[in-house]
């Protein structure tokens, strides 16, 4: 089946088009609109045109459509997450989990709406302020461009469309190919709403295309991009003065500091890793356990992993199905098996069978092996003994990532001097880096990318703030 662009409220088709599979089945699922640069210039004309009237509407107008949204999720969840369980290969538990969260995450927009406020500034604290009022006040930027990638593809969309249009912005978005469906779906959602035409477009095709007419446009005001550093980096050093937030990866660590009871965070353990293949941006892959631990953490680990459900992804069952493509599996295997020829060691996995990577877990890992020091993006797991804290929390910052670290420790004095030492963007204190809820600021440091999201702080980097002063004398 063809899908078209959404452009200022109605699909329009293409001459060419990109025919998609489903990675389990590896059945044609869609064949998607090959975008021109003009397509994407008429997807950033549309978004200009319904800037000023998206901006006139009330906060409570604003909320409304967010609310109406989440509603419309609730009431599709189950076709919501078919689709993208049908187009990833996520597991099915995991892709209610996501629709559930994206709910959630056009809630926490609907009220964030309400909320978007400037404050009084006491221009009488200065010696020239007597007799002056002050106050900020936050208004929209305008167009908003939006690239995503395919591993969360309604919640990560909604960490982009919900504070852009919290804020009174428009938006063009530009999904990952292969998960496209699910960007489709959104617009016949939103369709159904009382969002201004041209609000919310969508554009499909080639990347670096479609990422170069966002550079170029004059009335592009920000970009706002998940996905490899490469590409980031390339955008943000394009992009002149257009606001920029960039969200890039990771090779997210964990300490587990002695004192701690191991039965009890093995299941966390268990979900960083291995939850939707380990493609997740903080997927938890390199874990370092004190020395005296560690045997009998490897054989905690290996137990829980051997009973993991393997298969097909539309199974309510299943917790781990292939990944992506098969070429990321081979990706993912030949950087094992480099480990391996470098001194590590397999005590899980390690290999593929059905179409399937077993998920891994590899110890003694060099620090300079890819599985180490790259963002595998696998159901891959390095486990590591330490002798120190202070040796592990070195390990977690030898990388050029820094988006979030845990550590598991009985000690509040370790987890106060962890908390200060980790170079990331959030310390999780016993707790693995996985963990996220949408209301919370998150992005990372070094080549984790730029700025915050999590709806309130994503409106003020989707605003700009102005300055009002009233002189009364």
């Amino acid at each position: 089946m063809k899908r078209g662009l959404w452009i200022h409220g109605e699909w329009k088709m293409t001459a060419d088009y990109m025919e998609v599979q489903a990675p389990h089945s590896q059945e044609v699922i869609a064949h998607f609109a090959m975008a021109t640069e003009q397509d994407v210039q008429e997807a950033i004309a549309s978004a200009q045109a319904a800037a000023k009237s998206m901006a006139s509407l009330t906060a409570f107008q604003r909320a409304e459509i967010l609310e109406h949204l989440s509603t419309l999720f609730l009431e599709n969840r189950e076709e919501a997450a078919s689709i993208i369980s049908l187009e990833s290969a996520k597991p099915l538990k995991y892709a209610y989990a996501e629709i559930d969260r994206t709910i959630e995450t056009y809630k926490f927009a609907a009220e964030e709406a309400k909320r978007l406020s400037g404050e009084m500034i006491p221009m009488d604290a200065s010696k020239n302020g007597e007799g002056r009022f002050g106050y900020t006040i936050r208004e929209p930027i305008g167009v908003i461009a939006a690239i995503t990638p395919f591993n969360f593809p309604q919640n990560l969309v909604a960490h982009k469309v919900g504070p852009a249009l919290a804020a009174g912005n428009t938006i063009v978005l530009k999904p990952a190919t292969q998960t496209a469906l699910s960007a489709h779906f959104l617009a016949k959602l939103l369709a159904q709403t009382n969002l201004p035409a041209g609000a919310f477009n969508l554009v499909t095709g080639q990347g670096k295309l479609v990422g170069d007419v966002f550079l170029a446009h004059p009335h592009v005001k920000m970009i706002t991009f998940t996905g490899s550093p490469a590409v980031g980096i390339s955008l943000r050093n394009r992009a002149g003065l257009k606001k920029v937030t960039l969200e890039l990866g990771s090779n997210a660590g964990v300490i587990v500091d002695e004192g701690v009871q191991l039965d009890q965070i093995m299941d966390r353990m268990i979900m960083g890793a291995f939850s939707n293949q380990g493609q997740v941006c903080i997927s938890l892959q390199r874990i370092y356990v004190m020395e005296s631990m560690v045997n009998e953490f490897l054989d905690k680990l290996s137990a829980k992993v051997a009973q993991l459900v393997i298969g097909d992804p539309l199974d309510k069952t299943t917790d781990v199905a292939m990944m992506i493509s098969a070429d990321e599996q081979q990706r993912a295997h030949e950087w094992i098996e480099e480990a391996v020829a470098e001194g590590a060691k397999i005590i899980a996995g390690g290999y593929i069978d059905n179409q399937v990577l077993m998920p891994t877990v590899l110890s003694n890992v060099s620090s300079y092996s890819k599985v180490s020091c790259e963002e595998i993006f696998a159901p891959v797991v390095i486990v590591n003994a330490v002798a120190t804290i202070e040796e592990a929390i070195e390990a977690i910052n030898d990388s050029h990532y820094g988006l979030q670290a845990g550590i598991f420790t009985p000690s509040i004095e370790t987890a106060f001097k962890a908390s200060r030492a980790l170079q990331v963007g959030g310390v999780l204190i016993n707790d693995v880096p996985t963990y996220r809820v949408d209301h919370m600021p998150y992005g990372g440091v070094k080549e984790s990318g730029t700025g915050r999201e999590g709806i309130k702080y994503a409106m003020e980097e989707m605003t700009e703030m102005k300055l009002i002063i009233w002189n009364n004398q």
